[in-house]
């Protein structure tokens, strides 16, 4: 028998003012949260929390109600693993001695809860910590922040929340066996994160089509739907080859936007010879999908400031340190829509193209089923050795373990150096390299040796 309650009612619990756990994925941060409404918490829930977590009490609440009592972010640069979207800490302004205690705290909660606050209600610093929660929820981002909001709206309480991680006695981190001994202990209903994406997929779509139209390409005859996300309007596209939707275990290739690589064919990336190259192996597949997700420019960081970040490699920075020393985060991109519109294709296992492993884990926290990866490996060039060294260095691409040649050749697939793929898990067969779609461009002249050796990425 599961020790996880179904999702409806844990919202029972939560209309009624109690308390649950919620447990994210052990992919992510591998821990149970107690989750409270924050418009309904009591002194003796609090001093619960206090007693049982870490006690960093948090309140994600919507981004709207931050900027309404004027709670910016706690810091310009948030170099956060997860993106934790920390707002400044606060305390009630009235009815609180100390802030510290569990009276007070749960006084902080209900205040920030409280639609009538207004700015000069509460004070900075303090000893709660807002959250700001994004508007599509688990759909978007799969983090407590997002799932305790998501749980206390579909109660019918205030869209904020207490959340606080659960501990062990000896302070270390309660993980599921703990935390199944504890919900039994205290009476308390435990749910997973995947089962809220999965219960709200189930119930509601956050993208729709909006057109559908033939799309021929070097690589045969494609079809292309346009998506717009319904809550920030981004527009997406899917582009499908034989008949992929419904089917199962297809070749997936997600891809994010870059428009100087894929337009402009620019050096200083890889990112246009492996959409190239994704699509030649999908065509010689004979069917899979090419997700292109927009608003992923500069791993999510924005046109303009990927070209800042540009500058600044331009004097020696690598791709990691540029875009923090701008305050921006290393990779801000998330794959949700990208799981949606997989969702819309009826598509739930599939076999990823892709280097990047933290892509294959944040696409199975969305409920996706990859049984297998192929990497899409691409011969670097003078211009881009460097930088894909990093990506394998900093940011943990699979890139074989082989030295590569550096490629000077520019134009087509094999020009621009693209290999034959390198099955992982359950080899996609039969993937070698479509030839390229004309023999105009002059070939790669031969294999040479970069100082800054390096291989590709995702």
């Amino acid at each position: 028998m599961s020790s996880f309650a179904p999702i409806e009612d844990a919202v029972a619990v939560l209309a009624d003012g109690g308390m649950v756990i919620v447990v994210d994925d052990e992919d992510r941060e591998n821990e149970g949260d107690l989750v409270l409404a924050a418009d309904a918490v009591t002194t003796e829930q609090m001093a619960f929390v206090i007693q049982h977590t870490s006690g960093f009490v948090c309140v994600p609440m919507l981004g709207d109600d931050l900027d309404r009592l004027d709670l910016p972010p706690m810091v310009t640069r948030n170099q956060d693993p997860k993106g934790t979207a920390y707002a400044i800490s606060v305390d009630a302004a009235e009815g609180t001695t100390t802030g510290i205690s569990a009276a007070d705290r749960a006084r902080t909660c209900q205040v920030l809860a409280d639609p009538a606050t207004e700015p000069d209600d509460i004070t900075r610093p303090g000893h709660v910590l807002p959250l700001r929660y994004h508007p599509a929820g688990v759909l978007h981002r799969l983090g407590h922040t997002e799932a305790s909001v998501d749980l206390v709206r579909m109660a019918g309480r205030r869209p904020a929340a207490v959340i606080c991680e659960v501990t062990n006695p000896d302070g270390t981190m309660a993980r599921v066996p703990d935390l199944e001994r504890f919900a039994a202990e205290h009476d308390l209903k435990m749910v997973t994160i995947a089962d809220l994406v999965a219960y709200r997929r189930a119930r509601e779509s956050l993208v729709e089509r909006v057109a559908v139209a033939k799309l021929p390409t070097p690589y045969g005859d494609w079809t292309v739907i346009g998506y717009r996300h319904t809550i920030d309007g981004t527009e997406s596209l899917a582009l499908l080859y034989g008949d992929p939707e419904g089917a199962q275990d297809v070749l997936v290739r997600m891809h994010s936007e870059c428009l100087t690589g894929d337009v402009f064919r620019s050096l200083r990336c890889d990112c246009g010879p492996q959409l190239d190259l994704a699509m030649a192996r999908i065509a010689e597949e004979g069917r899979g999908v090419v997700v292109y997700l927009r608003g992923h420019e500069g791993r999510g960081i924005g046109l303009l400031h990927k070209l800042r970040a540009y500058e600044l490699q331009d004097n020696g920075h690598d791709t990691v340190d540029a875009n923090l020393d701008l305050g921006l985060p290393n990779d801000d991109r998330d794959y949700g829509v990208g799981a949606l519109i997989l969702a819309d294709l009826g598509l739930s296992t599939l076999k990823l193209l892709t280097n990047n492993p933290e892509k294959r884990a944040a696409l199975s926290g969305f409920g996706l089923s990859i049984v297998g990866r192929v990497p899409v490996e691409v011969r670097p060039n003078p211009n881009n050795a460097f930088y894909l060294r990093t990506k394998a260095e900093r940011m943990g691409h699979d890139l074989g373990g082989e030295d590569l040649p550096v490629s000077t050749g520019v134009g087509d697939i094999a020009a621009q150096g693209a290999r034959a793929p390198r099955a992982v898990e359950k080899p996609v067969r039969g993937l070698a390299m479509a030839p390229p779609p004309d023999d105009e461009h002059e070939q790669d002249p031969g294999p040479g040796r970069s100082n800054r050796d390096s291989k590709d990425s995702a």
